[in-house]
């Protein structure tokens, strides 16, 4: 269900690699959440860090979203950079387990399967 790696690199330098890896594989991101900032800023005593990125693919998107309208709840992709027990780790929801959650289409499975395949390069290209 899961695809998660563990780098080396200190959590900025891991999520500055994977906004590069992003736009190189041709998917764009539109927001960074840093839930660990957040969570600071509401008086949550939170060490760890947390950064969850909404990347996407405008062309798969349009194409989910044409086949079945709902699943706009399931865009975009979302890859975290987080620190967890003194490591820093990369990961995501596979798009294919979770889309296979909510439609049988094989056309929207086709799709999730080619999503994954470039996200699971983005983030070994960011480890």
């Amino acid at each position: 269900m899961y695809y998660i790696v563990e780098t080396a690199k200190t959590p900025e330098q891991a999520a500055a690699d994977l906004a590069e890896a992003v736009v190189r594989n041709g998917f764009g991101v539109l927001h960074v959440h840093d839930l660990g900032a957040t969570l600071r800023s509401k008086g949550v005593a939170f060490e760890r860090q947390c950064k969850v990125f909404e990347v996407c693919n405008p062309q798969q998107a349009a194409s989910v979203l044409a086949a079945d309208m709902r699943l706009n709840m399931a865009l975009p992709c979302r890859i975290s950079v987080y620190t967890d027990g003194g490591k820093t780790w990369i990961g995501m929801i596979r798009p294919v387990p979770m889309l296979g959650m909510l439609s049988t289409d094989p056309a929207l499975v086709a799709t999730a399967g080619e999503v994954e395949q470039v996200v699971t390069r983005i983030i070994d290209e960011a480890r």
